[in-house]
């Protein structure tokens, strides 16, 4: 069996199923950040890896100062979906030896100026050489408080839910101010497409979905299908309770006037679960060649 024939997630689900897991671990396999607990009580620890792949994630063509920027926004998106605060940096390049120095100086270039913007310490990581294509793994550890830590699995029936590629900056500013202000039971950050990451959460809440069309942000000159599968929106997809959906819209929009939100859908019970059928979104390991 190859690995295009099971995919991402029955593969995850099948490796992960032989690990176990401490008594530590608050939220681990399967969540957009690893959140474990730490000697201080108040706060927990928060972990992330992600990694870009030279014809996956970017082009060979593309400009180094991008590729760095986006290996470095990636798991901070994921920590947005968390409402972390990412602290420390490590980074591993894996390159070909024929790669010149000037590109992988200005790919560095690229991951300090994102590391800065959300005042990251890029503290270490590794190098090797690959005959394959150039791969940046950014691995990031900061903490959430106790109270604000949110995971794809809190979603409860009823509630509510929310072209950038290499120049995206991650929705940190924003999901703190909501955890800050609003009581969120499910979110994480959009990558792979809504045709892909809503399913996750409602599987990892144990809840079904409902999606209204009509409301759903399509840019210009796009359809609804690409709206629902093609990924890299690193935006949020959260859910909250229905009597706080309009409080929410109204302060959102004095807070972020520049920054859409926009209220999608809604989340059931299973056994009354609206089987949309949605688009596929991206999905590791079986994309069409």
């Amino acid at each position: 069996m190859k690995l295009r024939d099971i995919g991402e997630g029955r593969l995850l689900g099948q490796v992960f199923s032989r690990l176990s897991l401490g008594k530590e671990v608050v939220n681990g396999l399967g969540d957009d950040c690893a959140v474990v607990e730490t000697r201080d009580h108040r706060n927990l620890l928060v972990l992330k890896t992600d990694c870009v792949v030279a014809g996956m994630h970017f082009l060979p063509t593309a400009n180094a100062l991008h590729v760095g920027w986006k290996a470095m926004m990636r798991p901070l998106s994921d920590f947005a979906a968390t409402s972390a605060v990412p602290q420390f940096a490590l980074i591993t390049l894996i390159a070909p030896e024929k790669t010149k120095v000037e590109w992988v100086e200005r790919l560095y270039r690229g991951l300090s100026r994102a590391a800065k913007r959300f005042k990251v310490s890029i503290v270490g990581g590794e190098m090797s050489g690959t005959p394959g294509p150039v791969a940046i793994s950014v691995s990031v550890v900061g903490f959430v408080e106790r109270n604000r830590s949110v995971s794809r699995r809190g979603g409860k029936a009823g509630g509510a839910l929310k072209q950038k590629h290499l120049q995206f900056v991650p929705r940190i500013v924003e999901s703190r101010w909501l955890t800050r202000n609003f009581p969120i039971h499910a979110m994480m950050d959009l990558s792979d497409g809504l045709g892909a990451d809503l399913p996750r959460l409602a599987k990892a809440s144990r809840v079904g979905f409902a999606i209204e069309m009509e409301n759903l942000p399509v840019a210009r000159g796009a359809k609804i299908d690409n709206a629902i599968s093609e990924g890299e929106d690193y935006e949020l997809l959260f859910a909250v309770s229905r009597r706080e959906r309009n409080r929410l819209l109204r302060s959102w929009q004095k807070k972020f006037p520049r920054l859409l939100l926009t209220r999608i859908g809604s989340l059931s019970q299973l056994s009354t679960r609206n089987h949309q059928v949605l688009p596929r979104g991206y999905t590791h390991f079986q994309q069409p060649g």
